[in-house]
């Protein structure tokens, strides 16, 4: 099984193809039978409430679109003022006039006319009756009838807001003949008290469903809502901690006699999950039971493997087979990450065929008790074919979707189906009813199609098989494989950090790795600037391609030598493992990027002009550029800003940081081994003094430098020392007072977890990292104890240990500096956490402050301040945030559009991010770098970016002076 997620999509699906295929007669057979079901779903259609509800509001449309962000958020916002924001954002552009009256489920019309009612406020109607109607009523009116038509939305995807209310719906005339598994809505805690209360949820869940054995419900529970650190890792801590809970919760699954199954999580996951399942299964305390089980999702490649290792447990074990829940994530972690290939099928018709195969398997097996949760009648089909009158497996559907498919197999043909019913409250539906409607209504999907009339049935049943074979199992072309995902240039590659083995060994060369010690340096800066000076014509002489192929070696030796790079990222820069992994490929890309970014953009450029004149515009290398890089990017940046000024042909002189001169001196190692000449990089190590020296030489062409505002403005009045010296450009990337603003609309979970990232990660020492939290008030409590409950899992230690979060600063200077500033300001603690007593560890704290204006300077640490904003003041917020000067990054959490749009228009910053993290910027997909008290531009990774570093020289040539234009005289038309 191992790797096997990594493996070319046409080898995994070849044996699929095979295993999945039916013969002609099994063909004929299965769609004579699909298409009876077909027409038993069709006539379902105006019955099921939800199925009326997809069909009116098909998610395609700008009204199924409005209505899912609008489910999303409403339920949870607690004022007044943001609601009304939200409605109007979501309500205003669509038509819910169209819609109304016209199904005939009384419920999707109620919830329609509720809808209709909040267009006719937000959305701009001019006058009306109806209009005129609810104004007089108030805002109040408007609120009461969209939140009514939510709340009814909430009845039909959620079975109950209690286990015993979801237990007595179950028992409705509409179920009879099935049964259910209850599934506690929680997609994940965050913090331990979420954890406990999920747990004691579950518990509370086996023990009512138990004191009615005879209606043969269940329960699911997902790991993810157990544990909040549930990674890769932390495998050490809550591998064993998720074994002994799930084993509690199964004894009394046994002790009550009911079923429990574990439910899939994330691809990245699962070697985890199968460690923590196999554990239990083990068990002894379950001996004679037989109803533990778990959930595999069809489409990863390894859910054969997954189902033949199920077989193997030495106990029967309920499995259920899924289609998958969580695709478009796995898709875009699997990019970010730079993986050599997906872990699932990127075809909807090969999770089909991969489905069918994996079912075949699980009839035949020897200890596994089957479920196939579909909606798709040709799927349900083919396993009634391939079972034959067996009936000693079962169907699963969802609460609400694919009603009809079922009825007649369970009441009339004895076959037995439980429903996956969600139990919790309204608010807690959030993203789970999101996600469902998305997998279950998305235009691929069996449910989706079977809404289109225009669709034949021979299309609807149309062989997965065989359209996995037209195309050869090929992965489908719009989603590109990770290193091909910018195309012009090649993505760098990642390691595969959440595998445990690979995490293991990657660790394991990084600690035995000696990192090579570098003699003092003892050169003159000025002989050094002298010999680049020298170097400059040989090097601008070359041909761009020439020094974009340098580039692109260089990028090769650095991925090849990956290993002793990151060790010495953790070793003298104290990066984490995935920080350090993170620096080195953002070298690469750099290298890459701005080798693909000079020839397309530096060639030389003809321009237009009158006959007989050849007008053209070049871009050339200036002379000696110097390139001062930071400490807290020693790689990156240093090397990202000396890749820009070499393949533009200058020459250069080269300053790390104090702090960090071996992993400078192993960059430029690799650089003179890819083919710069020694001459046109040359390394000069020291302190401010050296930089002093290199900035004062009337010799250098141009400065980059990344670090301190206060430094930045000393090289700049440096620059403009002297009479006689040349104006040459300064490219300054500094910090910032990064601001993170976060609405009552916005889900506390993403926020929390945003948070964390944005503000702890690399210790904090990131210039984008997060300094200012502003929470909207009616929120704020909710969202900090949330977050301090979070910190408290922070594991804070050696770097080079991959269960370690947050490590030491970079040195004395910096550690005496911000615990000073804490003391300070010791009585504004809202969080800190302890931290090791030997090393330079800051412990991650948060600060309450009275007013966001009392934070005016940039702590570069991991110290978080938050401060509280009034609804309706957002514009006033972000013009506050403005007026604090720098302009580097700048949040949003929200789910309201229009307010995305305002920040968009009014912030004064280089980096804007909404509703993920602020940092990990990517070259070439998201260039880096601020305006005022943050830098100068243009921005790194962007591209504008190498044009700074050339002279623009233009020439213009008169053809004509020795005796016309020849071009225009061969012309055969106009001539004498």
């Amino acid at each position: 099984m191992a790797r096997l997620h990594r493996a070319s999509e046409p080898d995994v699906l070849k044996p699929l193809l095979e295993r999945a295929r039916l013969s002609p007669e099994s063909r004929a057979g299965v769609m004579g039978h699909a298409a009876g079901l077909l027409a038993d779903l069709r006539a379902a259609q105006n019955k099921g409430w939800v199925n009326r509800f997809l069909q009116e509001y098909r998610l395609n449309s700008s009204e199924g679109v409005a209505l899912l962000s609008l489910a999303e958020a409403f339920l949870r916002v607690p004022d007044p003022e943001t609601a009304d924001l939200l409605i109007a954002d979501k309500m205003g552009d669509a038509d819910w006039k169209s819609h109304a009256g016209k199904s005939n489920s009384l419920l999707v019309n109620s919830a329609t006319w509720g809808l209709v009612l909040g267009r006719a406020v937000v959305g701009g109607e001019s006058g009306g009756t109806l209009r005129r109607l609810i104004a007089r009523a108030g805002e109040p009116f408007v609120r009461q009838a969209v939140g009514a038509a939510m709340k009814m939305m909430g009845e039909v995807f959620v079975m109950g807001r209690t286990i015993d209310e979801a237990a007595r719906r179950m028992k409705r005339p509409e179920h009879e003949g099935f049964t259910a598994s209850f599934d506690m809505l929680g997609e994940a805690a965050r913090t331990k008290a979420d954890a406990e209360r999920y747990f004691q949820a579950y518990f509370e869940a086996i023990k009512a469903v138990g004191r009615d054995p005879k209606a043969g419900n269940s329960i699911s529970v997902k790991l993810s809502a157990l544990h909040p650190r549930y990674e890769v890792g932390q495998y050490h801590r809550c591998v064993p901690e998720l074994t002994e809970m799930l084993a509690q919760l199964a004894s009394e699954a046994a002790h009550q006699n009911i079923a429990l199954t574990v439910d899939a999580e994330e691809s990245e996951r699962l070697e985890m999950s199968l460690d923590i399942i196999g554990n239990v299964a083990r068990g002894p305390e379950l001996k004679g039971w037989d109803g533990f089980g778990m959930a595999v999702q069809g489409y990863g490649k390894r859910c054969r493997a997954v189902i033949a290792w199920a077989d193997t447990l030495g106990r029967p074990m309920h499995v259920r087979l899924v289609k998958g829940a969580y695709w478009d994530s796995e898709i875009k972690r699997t990019q970010v990450e730079g993986m050599s290939d997906y872990p699932l099928f990127t075809r909807k018709a090969a999770t089909d065929v991969s489905y069918l195969a994996c079912a075949r398997d699980m009839l035949e097996a020897k200890n596994i008790v089957p479920a196939f949760a579909s909606h798709n009648a040709l799927t349900v089909a083919t396993i009634l074919e391939w079972a034959g009158k067996a009936r000693d497996f079962e169907f699963q559907r969802l609460h609400g979707m694919g009603e009809g498919l079922y009825e007649r197999l369970v009441r009339e043909e004895g076959y037995h189906c439980r429903i996956y019913a969600p139990v919790g409250g309204h608010r807690d539906l959030l993203a789970y009813l999101v996600r469902r409607l998305l997998e279950n209504g998305a235009n691929s999907s069996f449910v989706h199609q079977l809404a289109d009339e225009g669709l034949s049935e021979e299309e609807l049943l149309a062989d997965p098989v065989e359209k996995i074979a037209s195309v050869g199992g090929t992965r489908h072309p719009s989603i590109p494989l990770p290193v091909e995902l910018f195309g012009e240039w090649r993505n760098s590659a990642g390691i595969d950090l959440a595998e445990r083995s690979i995490l293991a060994e990657t660790a394991a060369a990084i600690a035995a790795t000696p990192v090579r010690k570098q003699a003092a340096w003892k050169g003159s800066v000025r002989d050094e600037i002298g010999r680049a000076q020298a170097a400059f014509p040989d090097w601008a002489g070359r041909s761009m391609d020439d020094r974009a192929a340098i580039l692109e070696r260089l990028a090769d030796l650095l991925h090849e030598n990956r290993i002793e790079l990151m060790a010495i990222c953790v070793k003298e820069a104290f990066k984490t493992l995935p920080d350090a992994l993170g620096e080195v490929r953002e070298a690469e890309d750099f290298c890459r990027y701005y080798a693909a970014r000079a020839r397309s953009d530096l060639a030389p450029l003809v321009l237009p002009g009158p006959t007989g004149e050849r007008n053209e515009l070049r871009m050339e290398g200036r002379g000696v550029w110097a390139t001062i890089a930071p400490w807290n990017f020693p790689l990156a940046i240093f090397l990202g800003q000396t890749a820009a000024a070499l393949v533009t042909g200058n020459a250069v002189v080269a300053k790390p940081a104090p702090q960090t001169p071996l992993i400078a001196a192993a960059a430029v190692r690799l650089a003179h081994a890819a083919g710069v000449p020694e001459d046109a990089l040359i390394l000069v190590p020291g302190g401010p003094e050296v930089g002093a020296a290199i900035t004062a030489d009337p010799r250098i062409a141009g400065v980059a430098f990344t670090g301190s505002t206060p430094t930045a403005k000393k090289i700049a009045r440096a620059l403009l020392e002297g009479d006689d010296r040349p104006i040459v450009p300064l490219i300054a990337e500094t910090g910032g007072i990064n601001a993170m603003i976060v609405d009552s609309t916005a889900l506390p979970e993403q926020v929390v977890a945003d948070v964390l990232t944005s503000a702890y990660r690399s210790a904090g020492q990131r210039c984008s990292a997060l300094r200012l939290l502003l929470l909207q008030e009616d929120v704020a409590d909710t969202v900090i104890e949330m977050l301090k409950g979070a910190m408290e899992l922070l594991v804070i230690g050696d770097p080079g240990d991959p269960a370690t979060d947050v490590g030491p600063v970079i040195d004395d200077a910096a550690y005496d500096k911000l615990m000073a500033y804490r003391e300070s300001v010791k009585g504004r603690w809202i969080k800190t956490l302890p931290v090791p007593k030997k090393g330079r560890f800051v412990p991650p704290t948060l600060i309450r402050l009275d007013d966001m204006d009392d934070l005016k300077a940039e702590w570069f640490g991991p110290i978080l301040h938050v401060a509280t904003w009034e609804a309706g003041k957002l514009a006033e917020t972000i013009a506050r945030v403005n007026a604090k000067g720098f302009g580097l990054t700048m949040g949003l959490h929200s789910r309201i559009a229009r307010s995305g749009e305002l920040i968009e228009a009014s912030a004064r910053v280089g980096n804007l991010y909404i509703n993920r993290s602020m940092i990990g910027a990517v070259v070439g997909s998201q260039p880096f770098g601020g305006e005022g008290l943050s830098g100068t531009g243009p921005k790194a990774g962007g591209p504008h970016y190498l044009q700074r570093f050339c002279a623009e020289r233009s020439v213009s040539v008169d053809t004509t002076s020795a005796g016309g234009n020849a071009t225009l005289l061969s012309l055969d038309e106009g001539g004498i």
